[in-house]
C-alpha cells in the first residue's frame, strides 16, 4: 500500500510541471507563429498569458504570482492569463484594470473589493511635506551632533593653561600671569 501511494505522489510530481510546462511551450509555439488576436480561442489567450507571466516573473517568482492570483486551476487567474495575453500580445490596452497590475506588480493599491493589499500610504501632498520636514530635521540633528562632537575636542586657551602648568611645563608665577592676561 505504502509502495502505491509513494507511487503517485512520484507520478503527481512528475506530471504536475509537465502540465505547466506544456501550456508555457504552447503559448510561445503560438506567439512564434505569430497568430492573429481574433483567432484565438480564450485558451490560446490563457496559454499565451502563462508564458509571459513567466517570461515577467521567471520560475518561483511565476508560482508566487500564481497564488497570488487566486492559485493554479482558478478562474481569477485564468482571467489574468487571459489578459495578460490580450494586453501584451493584442495590445489591447484595457484589458488589464489599474488594480490588477498593481497587485501582480506588488504596488500599494486597492482591489476589486476595496481592500488594500500593499504597503504603500498616500497622504498626498501632506505626506511629502511631512517627508521633508522629517528628513530636514534629521539633517539638522546629525549637524547639531558632529558640532557638539566638535565643541567637546577644542579646549579654550584657559584650560590649555592649566593644562600646561598641570603638567609642570610653566610656573606658578607664569600661570598666574598668563591667566590674568587671558581674562581681560
Amino acid at each position: 500500500m505504502k509502495k502505491i501511494i509513494l507511487s503517485a505522489l512520484l507520478a503527481i510530481m512528475l506530471i504536475l510541471p509537465l502540465a505547466f510546462a506544456d501550456d508555457l511551450e504552447t503559448g510561445k509555439e503560438l506567439i512564434a507563429q505569430k497568430t492573429s488576436c481574433d483567432r484565438l480561442t480564450d485558451d490560446q489567450l490563457e496559454a499565451i498569458g502563462d508564458y509571459i507571466m513567466e517570461q515577467m516573473h521567471p520560475g518561483k517568482l511565476h508560482e508566487i504570482m500564481d497564488e497570488r492570483m487566486g492559485g493554479e486551476g482558478s478562474e481569477s487567474l485564468r482571467q489574468v492569463h487571459i489578459n495578460l495575453a490580450k494586453n501584451f500580445y493584442c495590445g489591447n490596452a484595457n484589458s488589464i484594470s489599474t488594480s490588477t497590475m498593481n497587485m501582480m506588480m506588488n504596488r500599494g493599491g486597492f482591489n476589486m473589493m476595496g481592500y488594500n493589499y500593499g504597503m504603500g500610504y498616500n497622504f498626498g501632498v501632506f505626506g511629502w511635506i511631512l517627508m521633508i520636514i522629517f528628513w530636514v530635521a534629521i539633517i539638522a540633528f546629525i549637524v547639531w551632533a558632529i558640532q557638539q562632537f566638535v565643541k567637546g575636542k577644542e579646549s579654550s586657551p584657559l584650560d590649555i593653561l592649566e593644562k600646561r602648568y598641570a603638567k609642570g611645563e610653566i610656573s606658578r608665577k607664569q600661570y598666574l600671569e598668563m591667566k590674568k592676561e587671558l581674562m581681560r
